[in-house]
């Protein structure tokens, strides 16, 4: 059970999406069902629409429905964050304590602590963020996104494990795609939620493009409420999120240092790092795992230390391809799909 379409969402695509085909060549045969349909994934994020989203949140209940009826025939349940947005877990209980079934509960975000989106405010209401915990109680098994969130699982449930959102090297390939501007590219990459983090980066930003020649490249699923003159935006798509990606000199990844932020798996950083782009992130949660401070990329704290970091890279060339040579090894140790195939796999035993 997954919240959204199959290939649309990262915390799908990245966390189990990509071993479909190791279960099927393992043995099992799988069943794929979203909560929501491709129409109510398209607005969900977007003002207004209530009429349609609350009638795709129905239907989405109504398949929830049809799941319940048919666990029995499924000797797993394998359920991304949650298996309904809304009110309390029935569903998750109805499964895991009413019909006995073997639930795999997996989540890569701090889903406990309250955080609605700003198009969806009365959302907030009829959420019950204590669903987290309850879910983690009735699994059989935990997949948690990074440390800190199998800390808090640990709480709950001692089958909790370290399950990271991981890269397909195999697919991430650097230099498949050339630049496509001699300009010197600062990048960053993510949802409507994650943009308002680089509202902090924003100044600094405006500051140097007075000073510096480079373009700063937005790629997200939604448009940027800000402006400055480097900026240029590219709506995300999946067939060319590669090439998209590829044009970045740098990759930024900022965070505030918060509970929340804790929760965040890296992502964007091992993006970057795969396509051997030196990676400038804050020194929250796993980030500080991901990126060795001066060997592939920097872990900034203040905007000094911001500034310091991106003028290093505009400057000297050498030390950038000098650095590209040391991005994508980490990720191919520890954070690829080669690397945790088995703990994925592991899972379903």
């Amino acid at each position: 059970m997954i919240p959204y379409p199959e290939g649309t969402a990262p915390s799908q695509r990245f966390r189990f999406e990509h071993y479909f085909k190791d279960l099927i060549k393992d043995g099992h045969q799988i069943t794929v069902s979203p909560f929501m349909g491709r129409n109510t994934w398209a607005v969900l994020y977007k003002p207004g629409n209530y009429i349609f989203k609350t009638f795709g949140i129905l239907k989405g209940y109504l398949r929830r429905t049809r799941d319940v009826l048919r666990a029995l025939r499924y000797d797993f349940v394998f359920i991304h964050r949650e298996a309904a947005p809304l009110g309390p877990p029935a569903i998750e209980w109805v499964i895991a304590k009413l019909l006995n079934r073997k639930v795999i509960f997996d989540f890569d975000d701090a889903i406990w602590i309250p955080n609605s989106s700003e198009h969806n405010p009365f959302v907030d209401k009829l959420k019950r963020y204590k669903n987290t915990q309850d879910i983690i109680k009735w699994s059989k098994k935990v997949s948690c996104g990074n440390p800190y969130l199998q800390h808090y699982a640990l709480q709950f449930n001692q089958q909790a494990v370290f399950n990271p959102t991981v890269i397909d090297t195999d697919y991430y390939v650097p230099g498949k795609y050339l630049k496509k501007t001699t300009k010197f590219v600062i990048g960053w990459t993510g949802s409507h939620s994650t943009m308002p983090y680089l509202n902090v980066l924003l100044p600094l930003i405006r500051k140097l493009e007075q000073e510096l020649d480079f373009e700063f490249h937005v790629i997200s699923d939604s448009t940027p409420a800000f402006t400055c003159q480097s900026l240029h935006f590219k709506k995300w798509n999946k067939e060319t999120e590669i090439e998209d990606l590829s044009q970045f000199d740098i990759g930024l990844m900022p965070l505030t240092d918060d509970k929340w932020a804790k929760g965040k798996c890296g992502f964007k950083a091992l993006q970057y790092l795969a396509l051997e782009i030196p990676a400038i992130v804050s020194p929250v949660g796993i980030n500080s795992t991901i990126v060795t401070d001066g060997e592939n990329g920097f872990l900034c704290s203040s905007l000094i230390e911001w500034e310091k970091a991106i003028r290093k890279f505009t400057t000297d060339k050498e030390f950038l391809q000098q650095m590209k040579k040391r991005t994508r090894k980490i990720v191919e140790e520890k954070f690829s799909v080669h690397a945790h195939r088995s703990t994925f796999l592991h899972l379903f035993e």
